[in-house]
């Protein structure tokens, strides 16, 4: 596997360091990408007091990522309110839950759900004048704010090492999964520009990519 999102979590393996079975490779999971998000939004909000949060709770790897998100939010003092979307009809009363919440800003966990609509989503963050960070940077492509998470790209690559050694004659189960070791930071000027948002130039500066 080059990217599952949580292999213990589901049962695909027995754990990271000894995977015991017949899989292996890398998971994009890593605990750095939930409390980084949050800071990251904390930058180019410096008042911010709360935040939204919208996931699919079913999803492999929801629990991992909100406990990480629950740990940042105590840390930067910024709590927030999380919001299930589990059908595509949740996704606007999701919305209107944040703002009733008086959300300033959002964290889109992802999700099949979500991942499925995102030019909805991008465009409901900035109807309701919400900066929001995503996972990926599919959501940035299509009009969203800016995206923290692993480099895709670089597991891709990665997988590659693994399958090497399993034809090789290594076992799977001897082989540890991986976390993510690169990161990007993608951001969209034009989605800023939309809500009335400053980025800062040193937030520019570290981004991977900038979407004018």
């Amino acid at each position: 596997m080059a990217q599952d999102n949580d292999p213990v979590g589901t049962g695909i393996v027995a754990s990271l360091a000894r995977p015991g079975g017949n899989i292996t490779g890398l998971s994009s999971l890593s605990p750095e990408i939930g409390g980084k998000q949050l800071e990251l939004l904390k930058e180019i909000v410096p008042k911010l007091t709360r935040a939204a949060v919208i996931g699919t709770s079913t999803s492999p790897g929801h629990a991992q990522r909100l406990k990480e998100l629950e740990l940042a939010a105590t840390v930067l003092r910024v709590p927030f309110k999380f919001v299930d979307v589990r059908d595509s009809k949740d996704i606007e009363p999701a919305f209107r839950e944040a703002s009733k919440g008086r959300a300033g800003a959002l964290v889109v966990l992802g999700g099949p759900v979500l991942i499925a609509s995102r030019p909805q989503v991008a465009n409901l963050a900035a109807k309701n004048r919400l900066p929001a960070i995503f996972n990926v940077p599919d959501f940035v492509e299509d009009g969203g704010l800016m995206s923290y998470g692993a480099n895709y790209p670089d597991l891709y690559r990665r997988a590659a090492v693994y399958v090497d050694k399993i034809l090789k004659g290594a076992k799977p189960a001897d082989l540890p999964i991986e976390q993510p070791a690169k990161f990007e930071l993608v951001i969209n000027l034009k989605a800023a520009k939309r809500i009335d948002l400053t980025i800062p130039q040193s937030m520019l500066y570290r981004a991977d990519k900038v979407i004018k």
